[in-house]
C-alpha cells in the first residue's frame, strides 16, 4: 500500500463517520480504496448481510490490515495458535467453535463473576481517587476487562497482565504499521502470550476444572483420556487468544470511549450522577454512537445483489457496525450523543449467528464502572492540557489516552 493512500487509511480510521454517511447517501455500494472493500454502512444493510452468512462467509472477517514482515512472521511461527477461530468459522463448524464459549458466558457464569468484577473496580479507583487526575485508559480501562475475561477463563492473575500485554501487541503487529525491529517485538511478546496458554490448555486437560478454559479444551479433545496433541493445543491457544483478545480488548475500548462522550457532554454526565438508574441506558447509547467494534469484513460466496449492486463471488466487504449505528433511518438524529431517548436496537454487538456472546459481560462491567465513577468521582472532567486523539483503527476503537482530573 503506498504512503498516501496509508495516509488516507489513517483518516478515514481515526473518523471513520464522515465516510459512512457518504456511503449511506449513496445508491447501491460504495468500493472504499482504503478498505478494499465494498462499504456497508446502511442499517438494513448491515443486517441483511448477518442474516445471510452463506451468501456472505465470515472466513475474511479478520484479514489483517498490516502484513508483518518476513522476520516477524518467523517469530509468529515459533508459537501457538493459526488456526480458524469462531468469527472466521462459518455454518456447522462456526456452531461447533461456539457452543463451548456460549457456555463459558451464559447468564449464570457472567452474574457468577460480577462481585470480583464490582470488587475489582472499586480497587483500581482506590489506586488514584485521591490522586486528582489519571490517565484512564493505562489506569482503569486496560486493567479491568482483563482481569475479569481472566477469572471467567480460569487464568492465575499473575498472568493477566503478560497475556493482556501480548494481546495488545498482537493487535498492533496486525493493525498497525510498524518498523521492523518493532514487528519483531510485537510478535515476541505475541508468542510469550500463546505459551502461557498453551501450558492452561495442558493443565486443563490433566486437571479439568469449572471454567472456560477447560470448557475449550473438552470441545477440541472431547470428554476422557484422549491425548493431547500438537495440533490440538495449537487449535486450544487459536481459540483461547480469539476469545481474551475480544474480550478485553473490546471491552477496555468501550469503557473509554463511553467516560470520553459523557464528559464531553457534561450535562448528560450530571445526570447520570444525579439519576444513576439511568446508567443501563447511558451503557446502550455510548455503545450505539461510538461502537468499540467498527466492523468485520465479509466475503460473498457467489454472485449476489446487495442494496442494488451486483456483486462477484470472492468480493470483500466491510460491515460498518459503526455506520449502521449512525444510521438515521434507524436511530433519529443519530450523531447527536443523547443518553435520554428511547433506545433502538444497535449493532454494537453484531446480530445474528454471529452476535457477540460476551456482550452481557461487556455491558455489566460498564455498569459497574459508570457506577463507580459517578458515585466516588462526580466531578470528573477531561483534562483540558491533554488532548484526545482517537487510535487509527476500526478493530477496537477507542481514546489513545484519557487524562481526567477532579
Amino acid at each position: 500500500m503506498d504512503r498516501q493512500l496509508l495516509g488516507r487509511r489513517d483518516e478515514l480510521q481515526r473518523d471513520p463517520y464522515p465516510h459512512y454517511e457518504r456511503a449511506r447517501q449513496a445508491e447501491g455500494l460504495t468500493f472504499v480504496a482504503e478498505l478494499d472493500a465494498w462499504l456497508v454502512a446502511r442499517d438494513a444493510d448491515v443486517r441483511e448481510v448477518l442474516r445471510r452468512p452463506r451468501e456472505f462467509s465470515s472466513a475474511n472477517a479478520l484479514i489483517p490490515d498490516v502484513m508483518p514482515a518476513p522476520a516477524a512472521l518467523a517469530v509468529l511461527g515459533g508459537g501457538f495458535g493459526g488456526r480458524p477461530v469462531v468469527v472466521t468459522a462459518d455454518g456447522a463448524r462456526h456452531q461447533q467453535l461456539r457452543a463451548p464459549i456460549v457456555r463459558g458466558l451464559s447468564p449464570a457464569r457472567v452474574a457468577a463473576v460480577l462481585p470480583y468484577a464490582a470488587e475489582r473496580a472499586a480497587a483500581l479507583v482506590d489506586g488514584f481517587v485521591k490522586d486528582g487526575r489519571v490517565e484512564l485508559m493505562s489506569a482503569y480501562a486496560g486493567k479491568l476487562p482483563g482481569e475479569v475475561i481472566g477469572r471467567v477463563v480460569g487464568l492465575d492473575p499473575a498472568d493477566v497482565p503478560a497475556v493482556v500485554h501480548g494481546g495488545n501487541r498482537a493487535e498492533e503487529l496486525l493493525f498497525r504499521p510498524l518498523p521492523e525491529q518493532e514487528q519483531i517485538a510485537a510478535a515476541e511478546d505475541a508468542v510469550a502470550m500463546q505459551v502461557i496458554l498453551e501450558r492452561y490448555a495442558r493443565e486443563r486437560h490433566a486437571e479439568p476444572r469449572d471454567d472456560l478454559c477447560t470448557e475449550l479444551v473438552r470441545s477440541v479433545v472431547g470428554d476422557g483420556d484422549g491425548e493431547l496433541t500438537l495440533e490440538h493445543r495449537h487449535e486450544i491457544v487459536a481459540h483461547l487468544q480469539n476469545l481474551l483478545l475480544a474480550g478485553h480488548l473490546t471491552t477496555t475500548a468501550l469503557i473509554g470511549t463511553t467516560v470520553l462522550h459523557l464528559l464531553r457532554h457534561p450535562w448528560q454526565w450530571e445526570l447520570l450522577c444525579a439519576e444513576p438508574e439511568r446508567i443501563p441506558a447511558a451503557v446502550e447509547e455510548a455503545a450505539r454512537y461510538d461502537s468499540a467494534l467498527q466492523g468485520f469484513r465479509r466475503v460473498t460466496t457467489g454472485p449476489v445483489t446487495l442494496a442494488g449492486t451486483e456483486l462477484p463471488p470472492g468480493a470483500s466487504l466491510f460491515l460498518a457496525f459503526g455506520g449502521a449505528n449512525r444510521d438515521p433511518d434507524r436511530h433519529p438524529h443519530p450523531d447527536d450523543f443523547d443518553i435520554t431517548r428511547t433506545p433502538e436496537r444497535h449493532l454494537a454487538f453484531g446480530l445474528g449467528v454471529h452476535g457477540c456472546p460476551g456482550s452481557q459481560l461487556a455491558r455489566e462491567q460498564l455498569r459497574l464502572t459508570l457506577q463507580e465513577l459517578t458515585r466516588r468521582l462526580p466531578g470528573l472532567r477531561l483534562a483540558e492540557d491533554h488532548p484526545v486523539t482517537m487510535r487509527p483503527t476500526l478493530i477496537h476503537r477507542s481514546p489513545q489516552a484519557l487524562n481526567l482530573t477532579w
